[in-house]
């Protein structure tokens, strides 16, 4: 990729001064790139894939809702669709895992059976009545009784079905058949009637499930309020609230393990027994989790007890830039919102080359099939590849716009000066300079996501069937490239920042920020390590909090209700959530520690040669000089970290 060389120079830095654009082949290949993938899409829909993906086509080839075309050799093709204009399965619960579709013969029907067909008749009475034809055909609703017309028509009862919005499929209004694909995806369920009662206590829950999600985002911002007012008081609170609901936590899990194992008794009806027992075991094992996570979290509070008080200085420093950005709080939505949109274009171009294709004969089933040549499979692996570029371009983009805006903050020097919406000022930057650095450091990423991707799909593909040195390779290579791509992430965020700083490559960048962190390297470590750790606490409280709160909503359904994959919903969304807000606090904690260190190398407080950094992070630095000098005495006078980057050795 034409990184520049490794000598090392004097770096000229003159942060906000000049602004220039940077690693234009880069934008010029991303913008041919994504040329490519509006290729594609016109592609797909020109070749009819649009049609048939909205409308549906039946097992013959024809589109429903049009005229259509004789395909040779497939015999009920070119049929006139006009008047049925919906996709109906005569098997709709009989699913194919390993193609993921529905394993069934389909027709074009003018009407979806409202209501449930129990017998040939009813099926007869139906077609007659409203003019649509649930069996084949070539069929006449007379001769739906021949015993030889079974295979012909749907497997009885028919159950009720409604047709989808926008795409025209007869869908069963009750989804419970579809029950055997999850079962089939779950493997480690041996006994089905266990799988049946987790879905209908989601079902009994979806309510609770609901309020528990909007507790877990209520709180999310509660907690990001809590750090931008009482930062000071923040780490110790948090820390304290942490180790005593833990505690909590796991004695009311004990007291409720109890509780169940004392009213389950053999006098229950047999349904209500079992899902008693059920509980019991889920109540048992989360108690024997939380216990084991308390242990582990005390001690990891008790070794880093003397490094805590660091970082309350720091976090007072990230909550002045959430003061002056508020907007930042609202950068994961804004990349959200982004990444939805791609992907929903992305699976829906996806859905039109699945469906494009040349019709052609299956010699096995005599029906219509759609497959891809050899030129149409090679634009799926490169759309496949789309999908990863643009996605960590997206991420990339709100790195540099986050890195931007404090870049600005923190650089001027005056901050009734700052720009009336820094962040806009940050995007405009963005768009105006460096979008092609941007894309070459989510290209350097995705050189390394896709085979740590395909490793893992080899990897999922033979399991079971491969010796046991090749899965321990396997894995060890896929741990090695995802490794390898969290280091490159975090290179590639530092890049970011000087970029945003001095104006400069993505490659002279990436080797002015890995200088300036190696020079730094035990003091990015503690950073990293007790301000990850902190805001690793705050994602553990507010996941706790609303595991609790789902406990105690649950245990009013205890009769009817299996509380394992319902408290695992509501968990997983808490911690998305709650780590989508505290990600950005800390990124901004990274980009302030560059920035800081870039400040106190090549300036040292003289005239002239004034400091950026505000107040609060003046106590940071003489907190971390208190903090260093202890650590030198009590290692008896060395230490391996670099002295203090300013031109007199020391900072004043």
């Amino acid at each position: 990729m034409g990184c520049c060389s490794s000598a090392e120079k004097k770096v000229d830095w003159k942060p906000l001064e000049e602004r220039r654009c940077t690693d234009i082949p880069w934008l010029i290949l991303f913008a041919l790139f994504n040329v490519g993938m509006l290729f594609i899409c016109g592609f797909a829909i020109s070749t009819g894939a649009a049609s048939r993906l909205v409308s549906g086509y039946d097992s013959y080839g024809n589109i429903c809702g049009q005229k259509n075309t004789e395909i040779p050799g497939i015999e009920l093709s070119g049929r006139d669709q006009t008047l049925n204009k919906y996709v109906f399965f005569l098997d709709p619960c009989n699913i194919d895992i390993v193609r993921r579709k529905i394993k069934s013969v389909a027709l074009c029907v003018s009407r979806c059976p409202e209501a449930e067909l129990q017998t040939y008749a009813d099926l007869r009475k139906f077609a007659n009545t409203n003019g649509s034809r649930l069996c084949s055909y070539e069929l006449d609703p007379n001769r739906y009784d021949d015993p030889n017309s079974a295979t012909k028509c749907p497997k009885l009862p028919v159950p009720p079905s409604k047709s989808l919005p926008v795409f025209n499929r007869c869908t069963p209004a009750d989804i419970s058949c579809y029950a055997k694909f999850a079962e089939a995806l779950i493997t480690f369920v041996s006994d089905n009637s266990v799988l049946h009662r987790v879905i209908a206590g989601v079902m009994t829950s979806k309510e609770i499930i609901m309020g528990l999600c909007l507790l877990s985002l209520v709180l999310s911002v509660i907690l990001m309020g809590v750090i931008r007012y009482i930062s000071a008081i923040l780490v110790w609170l948090l820390t304290a609230v942490v180790v005593l609901g833990s505690l909590g936590g796991t004695g009311v899990l004990w007291w409720l393990y109890v509780d169940h194992r004392v009213s389950a008794n053999s006098t229950l009806p047999a349904p209500e027994l079992q899902v008693a027992k059920d509980n019991e075991k889920a109540l048992l094992i989360y108690a024997v989790a939380a216990t084991i996570f308390t242990a582990v979290l005390l001690l990891l509070m008790f070794f880093m007890r003397k490094r805590v008080a660091l970082t309350i200085a720091l976090f007072r420093v990230a909550s002045n830039v959430f003061g002056h950005l508020p907007l930042l709080v609202l950068q994961p939505f804004w990349t959200f919102l982004t990444l939805m949109m791609f992907w929903v274009y992305w699976i829906t171009v996806l859905l039109l080359l699945g469906t494009a294709g040349n019709p052609i004969k299956n010699n096995q089933t005599g029906l219509a099939e759609f497959k891809m040549d050899g030129p149409m499979q090679y634009m799926v692996w490169y759309h496949a590849v789309g999908l990863i570029w643009i996605s960590e371009f997206i991420l990339a983009c709100q790195q540099m716009t986050v890195a931007g805006a404090v870049v600005i903050y923190y650089f001027t020097r005056d901050k009734s000066q700052l720009p009336i919406t820094p962040i806009l000022s940050a995007v405009i930057q963005l768009m105006r300079y460096h979008l092609g650095t941007v894309a070459k450091g989510a290209f350097i990423i995705t050189l390394v996501e896709i085979p740590r991707l395909t490793l893992s799909y080899i990897s999922t593909q033979l399991k079971g069937s491969e010796n046991a040195c090749a899965r321990c390779m396997l894995k060890s290579c896929v741990c090695c490239l995802w490794c390898l791509e969290k280091c490159l992430s975090y290179l590639n965020q530092n890049a970011y920042v000087a970029t945003a700083i001095n104006s400069t490559s993505f490659c002279t960048s990436a080797r002015d920020a890995f200088i300036i962190l190696a020079e730094n390297a035990l003091r990015v470590a503690t950073i990293n390590s007790v301000g990850d750790f902190v805001l690793f606490l705050g994602k553990v409280l507010i996941v706790s909090c609303t595991a609790f709160a789902g406990v105690l909503a649950l245990n009013y359904q205890r009769e009817y209700t299996v509380w394992v994959l319902p408290l695992i919903i509501v968990c997983l969304f808490a911690f998305l959530v709650a780590h989508c807000f505290l990600s950005i606090f800390e990124m901004v904690v990274d980009v302030l520690f560059l920035c800081f260190a870039i400040d106190t190398k090549y300036n040292d407080g003289s005239p002239g040669s004034e400091y950026y950094m505000d107040k609060a992070l003046m106590e940071f630095v003489e907190s971390s000089k208190k903090a260093v000098a202890e650590g030198k005495r009590a290692a008896g006078g060395t230490s391996t970290e670099m002295k203090p980057m300013t031109h007199g050795g020391t900072l004043a």
